[in-house]
């Protein structure tokens, strides 16, 4: 499994590593929100222990943001707020457990484990950006309820764009998402599924949802 921990306190952060890591996980340490926020892998991750007081953007602000682009990531809220109240707020945003530091650290291997195992089949969330949905169940795509008809290739480039909404999404994680590491195809590959992508979802729009940031990607935006 590989567990992502967002925790500013070093000393807590470098406790859960060493016990997750001797509990067979692997494991790496965000030190804040913000980093959290941007960082690409935590999709990848099987699990996050989440602190709320962190700095730079709070925990709370960090799982809505997650949510909100679809990452179904399960979360350990690990916190030292530990009212009724932030419980709940942790909840509705979208927390899978919660538990209040001080803590003992065989209670949350054995939470991890146990969200783990209740996590792993849970059905895929729709996503959906300006009108714009996305079912990772059956693979559908509409916009404004108009199914529209989407390739393989171009499904899954959009579903990474819509992961990532608002965001730069570089052509190196379209290559990894679409292809795998070791695809080498022809480096015009990408804008020409881009373009055919663009023709089916920006109908009827004078601005593309889709934005080609120079030099760096693309960024599905809901304009």
């Amino acid at each position: 499994m590989q567990v992502a921990i967002v925790e500013d306190d070093p000393i807590i952060a470098k406790a859960v590593s060493a016990a997750v890591t001797d509990a067979g996980h692997d494991c790496r340490w965000i030190a804040d929100g913000a980093a959290a926020e941007r960082d690409t892998s935590l999709i990848a991750s099987d699990l996050i222990i989440l602190d709320l007081m962190l700095p730079g953007t709070d925990g709370l602000s960090v799982l809505k943001s997650a949510r909100s682009r679809g990452v179904r990531t399960p979360v350990i809220v690990l916190t030292a707020r530990g009212l009724v109240a932030e419980k709940l707020r942790a909840f509705e945003a979208g927390a899978d457990d919660y538990m209040v530091k001080p803590f003992e650290m065989d209670e949350l291997l054995a939470r991890i484990e146990a969200v783990h195992r209740r996590t792993a089949d849970k059905p895929a969330l729709t996503l959906a950006v300006s009108g714009l949905h996305l079912s990772l169940a059956n693979r559908r795509a509409t916009l404004d309820d108009r199914s529209i008809d989407l390739t393989p290739t171009e499904f899954n480039i959009l579903e990474l764009l819509m992961r990532f909404h608002g965001q730069v999404v570089t052509r190196k994680m379209l290559c990894e998402h679409v292809w795998g590491f070791d695809w080498d195809g022809p480096t015009n590959v990408i804008e020409v599924h881009i373009n055919r992508l663009r023709g089916k979802i920006d109908k009827h729009r004078e601005v593309s949802m889709i934005r080609t940031i120079r030099g760096r990607g693309y960024a599905l935006t809901g304009d």
